[in-house]
């Protein structure tokens, strides 16, 4: 039964791989493929080890699926008013994404846990991240008639190549930055339901 127990270099490894989920799912709001890519990549390279179930992810076709798919991603938010149409579409795709990038990498733990923790930490990651990306964008829009949007599209695949490499080689600098983000994220959800609110009461009050 003894040997049964986890030790404790088992224990910070499937701490560490929880910091990496987590901080790859928040990649995910930023950029869906990008951290799907770079798990992939790392996956194939036998860099990263893979949780029962997500081996398909480090297969060299789902790694030319995924390149082709993040460079179409990162392309077509370049391209004014199509940023706008993708966010309708990366919303949902980014909380999956988020899940299946977090579940990929939770391992050393029961299914049931994985999958908990992966929609929970992962796919609310990505699904914060990615609204408050949207509502950046556009403000951005609005502000500058779409003409800064290019240069919002450009932060995002920074910090989403940045957030997803720090994820593989730095999982609890990822995971600090994650956090930064996702709380800044909650922060701009935040001013945005109170702003509303708040114009609905003066509104209400003329």
């Amino acid at each position: 039964m003894l040997d049964a127990l986890p030790t404790a270099g088992g224990l910070a490894a499937a701490a560490l791989a929880v910091c990496a989920g987590i901080a790859l799912a928040a990649a995910a709001g930023l950029r869906v493929f990008i951290p799907l890519l770079a798990t992939s990549a790392a996956a194939y390279l036998g860099h990263l080890d893979l949780a029962p179930g997500a081996a398909w992810l480090g297969t060299a076709p789902a790694l030319v699926a995924l390149g082709v798919a993040a460079a179409l991603e990162v392309g077509a938010y370049f391209v004014p008013a199509l940023d706008h149409a993708l966010d309708a579409l990366a919303t949902p795709l980014a909380v999956v994404a988020g899940i299946v990038v977090s579940a990929a990498l939770f391992t050393d733990m029961p299914g049931w846990l994985r999958w908990v923790l992966a929609v929970l930490a992962g796919g609310g990651s990505a699904g914060l991240v990615q609204g408050a990306t949207t509502v950046l964008r556009l403000k951005s829009g609005l502000l500058t008639g779409g003409l800064a949007n290019p240069l919002v599209a450009l932060a995002e695949l920074g910090g989403a190549v940045v957030l997803a490499l720090l994820a593989l080689l730095a999982p609890l600098v990822a995971l600090a930055l994650a956090a930064g983000v996702v709380l800044a994220a909650l922060r701009m959800a935040r001013r945005v339901v109170f702003g509303r609110q708040r114009a609905a009461a003066r509104a209400s009050s003329c």
